[in-house]
Order: structure tokens, then C-alpha cells, then sequence
């Protein structure tokens, strides 16, 4: 008979949520380097209003990236909410 090995699962959650935070902060700090180059695009380009339609492009693919990132932090905040939730 094949023994199988039990997982504690209060500890992968753990495991889990730390691996979650990490992201969620490496995710930050890729924010917030976003936000230096797309206010340097504007500076160069001396506009800063993204309805104008000489706003940089690049400036505008950054600002896409950084919202996609800001998205995907929130859903891994909720995320590492239900882990809280489940865990407690």
C-alpha cells in the first residue's frame, strides 16, 4: 500500500499569500517605474494631456502597461483577501 504524503494546508496557504504579496509588491515597484518614464515621455514632449492628440505614443503604451499592472494588483489583492478569509 502507497503511503501519501498530507499536505498541511494552512501552511500552503501561507506559502501561497507570501508568494502573493511578493508579487504584488515586485508589481509596485514596476508602477512606480512606470510612472517616472511616462511623466519623463511627457516632460520631453512638453504634453501631459493624454487627450491631446500629439500626447506620446510611448507615453500612452506605458500608461496602457501601468494600468494593466495596476489591474492585476487588485486582483491579487482580492486574492490574497480570500486566502485571509479562508484561512481564518
Amino acid at each position: 500500500m502507497k503511503h501519501q504524503r498530507h499536505f498541511d494546508t494552512r501552511e500552503t496557504t501561507q506559502r501561497e499569500g507570501v508568494q502573493i504579496w511578493k508579487m504584488i509588491l515586485d508589481i509596485d515597484r514596476n508602477v512606480r517605474l512606470l510612472d517616472c518614464d511616462i511623466v519623463t515621455e511627457e516632460q520631453r514632449a512638453g504634453i501631459s494631456d493624454r487627450s491631446n492628440a500629439a500626447y506620446p505614443i510611448l507615453a500612452r503604451m506605458l500608461a496602457t502597461r501601468r494600468d494593466n499592472l495596476k489591474d492585476t494588483m487588485t486582483a491579487l489583492a482580492q486574492r490574497l483577501a480570500n486566502l485571509d478569509q479562508a484561512e481564518g
